[in-house]
């Protein structure tokens, strides 16, 4: 299976959705970031044709993908999808996160349209509802996008492909570890806080085993919003 993960806003989760949702789930998928940076650091300008290209035959030789598409690139990314007819059905999904707030649920709405426009049928568009507290009731907090639902039929959308807000996520920002990773480690932290050297080891070994407790969670839950987003 090949997943674009995707939306016009930035701070939407995209990179949380393709690192901990997707590519676990999809038999420990490849994730490719399309997101230009030059080599002092600072965001280039657009995504070349050449690297498009390049993206394609990737793609092709890769039975699992996940390809990360930063907010600054989607503009070109969809451009050159144009440009390379028929390319965005090499992709089985766009799946799109959104959060609840105004400016990113209208981004959410124009990357909709900017893939409509180019010929992804509303079966392989997914919205991926992230960020949300866990008393929020997404036809409430995202209201404005199921009355686009109802109107234009233009994406699937599933209530219930929830992302809650969760510690795990900011914790594990930066880290090689995926949620996979700290549900697999057999070390037993409880047991290390007893031998721990010093205080310092002692609160490293009580954060792991709040970690685990977390990763335990959210895997169930993010075991339901794959499976009720590809259903």
């Amino acid at each position: 299976m090949k997943v674009a993960v995707i939306n016009f806003s930035g701070n939407v989760g995209k990179s949380t959705v393709a690192r901990h949702l997707l590519a676990p789930r999809m038999n420990s998928a490849t994730v490719v970031p399309v997101e230009s940076i030059n080599s002092d650091g600072t965001q280039d300008e657009a995504i070349k044709g050449k690297q498009f290209g390049e993206l394609q035959e990737a793609l092709m030789l890769l039975d699992d993908a996940v390809v990360d598409v930063g907010a600054s690139n989607v503009e070109d990314f969809v451009n050159l999808m144009k440009q390379y007819k028929g390319s965005h059905e090499d992709f089985d999904y766009f799946v799109i996160p959104t959060v609840p707030k105004n400016k990113q649920m209208r981004d959410t709405i124009s990357t909709i349209d900017a893939l409509s426009d180019i010929g992804v049928p509303a079966k392989k568009i997914r919205l991926v509802f992230n960020m949300l507290e866990i008393d929020d009731v997404p036809e409430r907090v995202f209201a404005g996008l199921f009355e686009y639902h109802t109107a234009s039929k233009s994406f699937t959308l599933r209530p219930e492909a929830v992302i809650h807000v969760n510690d795990i996520y900011g914790k594990l920002k930066g880290a090689e570890q995926g949620i996979k990773d700290i549900l697999n480690d057999p070390t037993d932290y409880k047991e290390k806080i007893k031998t721990a050297k010093d205080a310092d080891e002692k609160l490293h070994f009580a954060q792991m085993v709040g970690i685990k407790r977390l990763a335990a969670g959210v895997t169930e839950e993010l075991d339901a919003v794959f499976k009720t987003l590809f259903k």
